[in-house]
């Protein structure tokens, strides 16, 4: 498997994105409309060896300051709330899961975090960003609590609105 890799230019721009070096990124998967990046893959495994479950992450400051918006809101709370009543939901959130897992497995096999994915995947909601990185990166349709935060963020950030520039 050929791996992809981030060019100086994107690197360079996401080390401004997160305020620090990136640290195991493959891949920029999503970019805004002004062609910045938004989303990144990560390595299943740090180049320190570590672990790293989180294979797609969500790098758009602005974006990332909505998501939080929305986490402060709680509405993690209630998205869980409704795993637990709604058996569609629940279920189209464990495929979620499994797209998430699969895809990482695509990358490497990491024991340590064999059959974890992210974001509280599959029975709860623990980090909307990562749930929103997942839509972002791999479209409409696979992750439904990620889709439906991309649809509360629609008002204050989309891709296509996104003003978000380095310095």
């Amino acid at each position: 498997m050929t791996v992809p890799v981030m060019d100086r230019a994107d690197l360079d721009t996401v080390r401004l994105q997160l305020g620090r070096p990136v640290r195991g990124g493959r891949a920029v998967v999503h970019r805004c409309g002004s062609g910045h990046p938004t989303v990144i893959e990560t390595e299943p495994r740090l180049p320190d060896g570590t672990p790293f479950p989180t294979l797609f992450y969500l790098t758009c400051p602005a974006a990332v300051a909505e998501v939080s918006t929305l986490e402060s809101q709680s509405v993690m709370r209630e998205l869980t709330a409704e795993l637990e009543t709604d058996d569609d939901l629940a279920a189209a959130y464990r495929r979620a899961h499994l797209d998430y897992l699969e895809r990482r497995e695509r990358i490497a096999h990491v024991p340590e975090i064999e059959g974890v994915s992210a974001g509280g995947m599959p029975v709860r909601v623990k980090c909307l960003h990562v749930l929103v990185a997942h839509s972002l990166a791999v479209g409409p349709g696979v992750n439904p609590l990620g889709d439906r935060a991309l649809e509360m963020l629609a008002p204050t950030w989309t891709p296509a609105t996104c003003e978000w520039a380095p310095a």
